[in-house]
């Protein structure tokens, strides 16, 4: 078959054929999502076309489609396809991109509003690795957003071993990440979150408050007398400004949604989605040290499902969906 401009290798499927995909007619809440039939997207310069075999579901997602985030959107038109990190294999090259071939097994981010939730997307190749052997790919699509986030903000903190940190709002995929990877770096951990994310953070011994069971601030005193060292806030808002106080050194404070922390002194977490954070991420799930707690695995059919169970905060973990 013939390959269309500026893209190399055999595209695998044709150029015709329409796939399914989950996505939103306009910007809102839940009542704007509808699956639709597509055509595999021609990948552009720096992208690549991938077969998804699973996608990751979260919060970022229901974000973007209530128009928070139109940036990522990549200028497309409507309807878009939900969700940004994948894994799949590539089925064509678009130009300038490097590293890559057809064929590869790979996982990343869909950077230009391709989206995920689909049979095919493009991703942006600087922001796509290869899914070394031995790790899943159901693994694999959970590191791009929760993977590199944890490893982000924990380097960004900097904390020496024995220091003691405070996950807050450590259920979901990015606290446990988090929480995973520092008691890796020997670091005490506190976290908090709603009962129901107890069980899977006892599991990998972080030492658990309910932020509903009472006054979360003198709960964390109880287990650091002094304060903690750094904190890793998931929540923002009120609960942000909670436990904020509790650090000794406000710089030490590290938000990944709250774009306000710099107004308590602390410092929003910065991002590197590039191909070496990826591999990085990869080659510490391969090693056990990050083993992503995935608590739901969806068909693409029940996408809905998918994306409803972690924007109403209930789920502990990682959501993915299995498109193939």
């Amino acid at each position: 078959m013939a390959s269309a401009p500026g893209i190399t290798g055999p595209v695998v499927r044709e150029a015709a054929k329409m796939g399914q995909a989950w996505g939103f007619s306009r910007y809102g809440g839940p009542e704007v999502q509808e699956f639709f039939d597509r055509p595999d997207p021609v990948p552009g310069r720096g992208e690549v076309l991938i077969r998804v075999d699973v996608a990751g579901v979260n919060p970022l997602d229901h974000a973007l489609r209530s128009g928070l985030v139109p940036g990522l959107d990549g200028g497309r038109p409507f309807p878009l396809v939900l969700g940004m990190e994948a894994a799949g294999t590539v089925l064509a090259l678009g130009a300038e991109v490097d590293g890559l071939e057809v064929g590869d097994a790979v996982f990343g981010l869909a950077l230009t509003g391709g989206g995920t939730y689909a049979e095919t997307t493009v991703l942006s190749a600087p922001n796509t690795a290869r899914i070394p052997a031995g790790l899943s790919a159901t693994v694999a699509a959970t590191l791009p957003v929760a993977g590199t986030t944890a490893v982000d903000a924990l380097d960004q903190l900097d904390l020496p071993a024995g220091a003691t940190i405070l996950v807050n709002g450590v259920g979901g995929g990015v606290g446990l990440a988090v929480a995973q990877l520092a008691l890796a770096r020997e670091l005490s951990v506190i976290g908090t979150g709603s009962i129901a994310k107890r069980e899977h953070a006892d599991a990998i011994g972080v030492r658990f408050i309910d932020y509903a069971a009472g006054d979360v601030a003198a709960a964390v005193r109880g287990l650091a007398p002094d304060g903690v060292d750094g904190i890793v806030d998931l929540v923002g808002g009120t609960a942000l400004r909670t436990v904020a106080p509790l650090a000794r050194d406000p710089r030490n404070v590290i938000a990944v949604g709250d774009a306000s922390v710099p107004d308590l002194g602390g410092r929003f977490v910065e991002r590197r989605l590039d191909r070496e954070n990826l591999e990085r991420s990869a080659r510490l799930a391969l090693d056990g040290i990050l083993a992503p707690v995935i608590t739901a695995v969806h068909p693409l059919s029940d996408a809905p499902a998918a994306l409803a169970s972690v924007e109403n905060g209930h789920i502990s973990g990682k959501v993915v969906i299995k498109v193939t």
